[in-house]
This record gives structure tokens, C-alpha cells and sequence, in this order.
């Protein structure tokens, strides 16, 4: 079972984590939704395609932009389609 835990709090465990480049992807499905806030910010992969981001709040501590996903991977990435993974201090425990 992989975690996802930011300021002492789980915000998504799963089972069903893929693993890209290092990092656990997690399906949407699994993330604790109370936690997690829109975010504005967005990048580009040249394999994956444009991220979109959220914000993590835990008991009023926000992680900005601390969890991204991909709406509409490039066909390389069609295996992280919905969903999510952490960077930014979000330990993930797997």
C-alpha cells in the first residue's frame, strides 16, 4: 500500500500506484478530495504533455502546487491517465 502523507496527514493511499521517472503516480480516485485545492499553474513535458497542478491543505498548511497530473497525456503517458503525483515535501510512503 503506498501513501501519500503531507504534514503528518495522509492525503491519498492506493494500491494501484505506477511508478514514472521516480515518482508514484496515484489514482485520482484515492486522493482524500478535502485536501486538495486548484491551483492555477501548469507546465509542459515533452513526452507526457501540459500538467496541471494542485494545491495540498492540511489543517491550514498549504503545500502551493504540490501534486500534478496530466488531463490528457501524450500517448507515451496514456498510463498515468487519472492520475496524480507529489513532490514538494509530500513523503510517500510505499
Amino acid at each position: 500500500m503506498a501513501r501519500a502523507i503531507w504534514n503528518g496527514v495522509t492525503v491519498a493511499q492506493s494500491e494501484d500506484t505506477v511508478i514514472v521517472e521516480g515518482n508514484h503516480y496515484f489514482p485520482r480516485k484515492s486522493l482524500i478530495e478535502q485536501f486538495f485545492k486548484p491551483s492555477t499553474h501548469s507546465s509542459d513535458c515533452p513526452w507526457k504533455g501540459s500538467a496541471s497542478y494542485y494545491h495540498i491543505d492540511v489543517d491550514g498548511n498549504v503545500n502551493e502546487d504540490a501534486a500534478w497530473f496530466y488531463r490528457e497525456p501524450k500517448p507515451a503517458a496514456a498510463n498515468i491517465q487519472d492520475r496524480v503525483a507529489f513532490w514538494k515535501g509530500v513523503l510517500i510512503e510505499a
